[in-house]
């Protein structure tokens, strides 16, 4: 291992390589706008590491200033999934991970969403650690580059609302008290930051632009929930490393577990949407507001009823809306200057989607959407266009799916016949929206269309993408909830 951190180093430094002092760029995803900030890598001064991009490869590295490649050889540094750092003050946190860990935080078709991850990364390492939300009903983390600005929020998967080392009581009170309607029947247990990288594959797809990029990454931070003897074995690893380095080299690990989890870039500037509904009510929106919101409303509906989201109240999806302001203008000028009015939506918390069959148990997890005055105007012909040429298409659906399985398949406990169930009900729900834009419904009557499940049957030769011996059969599901209004 060592003579490969070697080879590695040595690679390194035979590439041109440019010092990273600023990453400002401004990213559109969605409804919001993302900034990823401007910062070096000497925060504070905790960290003196200088903050390094390899232009080839848009890899970024921590190199410390003043450590010779003896140093670097024997230290075992780093809060970066998969790369080995060191800080100047010697201590240790992520040494020598598997190999196939190594790239898990790579993403070079997307160099923005590396470079806020990079940062992250850096950020820990200069003690600026990830702060836990104490909203909701799971262990999720506001994550911040070095200047401290919020950038994106994390979720681990042990952490979810039913995760083992979900750290909120409340959850941990209902297993208790209440075993028998604990979890959702329908939902595949804790693959809740696989839903919400997934919501993201598919806003993308379909180009929704109204869920913030989202994507899997691996993180480590002392303020994550860790079991007990996490904690104590890194501390005795630790020691023993600082004691006797030689031996510590022999470790597979030295700090904490990495946890994986879902990275879902920071919207600045909204509001829970029950806060501007509730002002629209007595404060209507002109007329050319009124069909914006529509319209982003709308791509809000189409994103929840492919994923299923079974949890989407008003207090899990976002409203950005910026007021008309004139402002004061030269004697000169004849006319103000009039700032347009603009409203944009962000759909969030996508963790409990992608059933592998529609509620059928106690609750039927509705779209609380439906209840919203817009939700009985019919589909706009602009969502139409948008939508229908890529759903009604066979092989962009299955593109979407083959999609989905490439992210699905990197959870350990992935199941190949549950993805299937789940692609059947995606499938289905696809078939009902393009017959609701078809016919000119509204969403109330979207939803209050039979649930349909299309399942592919493959022969014994064929594969996870489609062949020309796929067969789809359509079915119903008329098994129904006990309560139909939760």
């Amino acid at each position: 291992m060592s003579g490969d951190l070697l080879d590695k180093n040595s690679e390194g430094d035979s590439r041109k390589e440019t010092s990273v002092t600023e990453v400002a760029d401004i990213h559109q995803y969605g409804g919001g706008e993302f900034s990823a900030g401007s910062d070096s890598a000497t925060g504070n001064g905790r960290c003196r590491s200088e903050y390094k991009r390899s232009i080839g490869e848009n890899s970024l590295e921590s190199i410390s200033s003043g450590v010779s490649d003896d140093g670097l050889m024997q230290a075992a540094g780093g809060s970066s999934f998969g790369r080995g750092r060191i800080s100047s003050s010697g201590r240790e946190h992520q040494p020598l991970l598997k190999l196939d860990e190594c790239n898990y935080n790579n993403f070079p078709n997307d160099p923005g969403f590396n470079d806020l991850v990079r940062q992250t990364e850096v950020a820990i390492e200069c003690g600026i650690l990830p702060e836990r939300i104490y909203q909701g009903s799971s262990g999720s983390y506001f994550v911040k580059n070095n200047s401290g600005k919020t950038i994106a929020v994390f979720k681990p998967k042990d952490e979810e609302p039913y995760g083992r080392l979900n750290p909120k009581w409340t959850k941990w009170l209902h297993k208790i008290c209440c075993p028998c309607c604990f979890g959702r029947s329908c939902l595949v247990p804790n693959q809740g930051y696989l839903s919400e990288a997934g919501a993201s594959v598919v806003d993308q797809k379909l180009q929704l632009n109204v869920v913030p990029k989202t994507k899997v990454v691996g993180l480590i931070s002392e303020t994550f929930n860790y079991i007990r003897i996490d904690r104590e074995k890194a501390r005795a690893k630790r020691a023993v490393f600082e004691r006797f380095p030689t031996l510590g080299r022999r470790f597979h690990r030295i700090g904490l577990p990495p946890k994986r989890g879902s990275f879902q870039l920071f919207v600045e500037g909204y509001k829970d949407a029950e806060y501007w509904l509730r002002r629209f009510e007595t404060e209507p929106l002109t007329e050319t507001v009124e069909k914006q919101f529509q319209l982003q409303f709308e791509r809000i509906v189409v994103l929840d009823y492919i994923i299923r989201n079974t949890d989407r109240g008003n207090d899990n999806w976002l409203i950005k809306y910026d007021k008309p302001e004139v402002k004061e203008t030269v004697e000169d000028q004849e006319w103000n200057v009039v700032k347009s009015p603009e409203i944009k939506v962000a759909a969030i918390d996508n963790g409990l989607a992608f059933p592998f069959k529609h509620p059928d148990s106690w609750r039927a997890y509705p779209y609380y959407w439906a209840w919203l005055p817009c939700a009985k105007v019919p589909f706009s012909q602009e969502i139409k266009d948008l939508v229908l040429p890529k759903t009604s298409d066979m092989n962009f659906v299955q593109d979407l799916c083959d999609d989905l399985y490439l992210l699905f398949n990197q959870d350990k406990g992935f199941d190949k016949q549950m993805f299937e169930n789940q692609m059947g009900v995606l499938r289905g729900q696809i078939l009902n929206l393009n017959q609701a834009l078809k016919d000119g419904r509204t969403p109330v009557q979207l939803v209050q269309m039979p649930s349909v499940i299309i399942e592919r049957s493959i022969d014994a030769s064929g594969g996870r993408f489609r062949t020309l011996s796929d067969n789809f059969k359509q079915r119903f599901q008329y098994d129904t909830p006990l309560f139909s209004w939760c």
